[in-house]
């Protein structure tokens, strides 16, 4: 498995941006896709965006097209979520997430390793 480390979550108020970042250990990193996942308070824990192993095909929730951007860079082993116009819908805390193999696309039950989460605020 992958170990993930999710970094750069905070408070920030409605129309800002944040940048969370996600360390990976392994040298499997670039082979496999990468996803991040959010959950709010008393809500199911739901897909936001993912990306495959060299960055050349990306995919959205709906309600975040077009305001986020995920992005890797495999020489690092860190991939990226890049959050613009934040919404305080968006508060949750945002997961990172490693594919089990390398196939794309990639449903949920692909991702087989998670990291332990970071905490977001979007205040109105």
């Amino acid at each position: 498995q992958v170990q993930l480390v999710e970094s750069g979550g905070g408070l920030v108020q409605a129309g800002g941006s944040l940048r969370l970042s996600c360390a990976a250990s392994g040298r499997t990193f670039s082979s496999l896709p990468m996803g991040w996942f959010r959950q709010a308070p008393g809500k199911e824990r739901e897909f936001v965006a993912a990306i495959s192993r060299r960055g050349t095909y990306t995919n959205y929730a709906d309600s975040v097209k077009g305001r986020f951007t995920i992005s890797r860079d495999n020489a690092k082993n860190t991939v990226y979520l890049q959050m613009n116009s934040l919404k305080p819908e968006d508060t949750a805390v945002y997961y990172c997430a490693a594919g089990s193999g390398s196939s794309w696309p990639i449903s949920r039950g692909g991702f087989g390793s998670w990291g332990q989460g970071t905490q977001v605020t979007v205040s109105s």
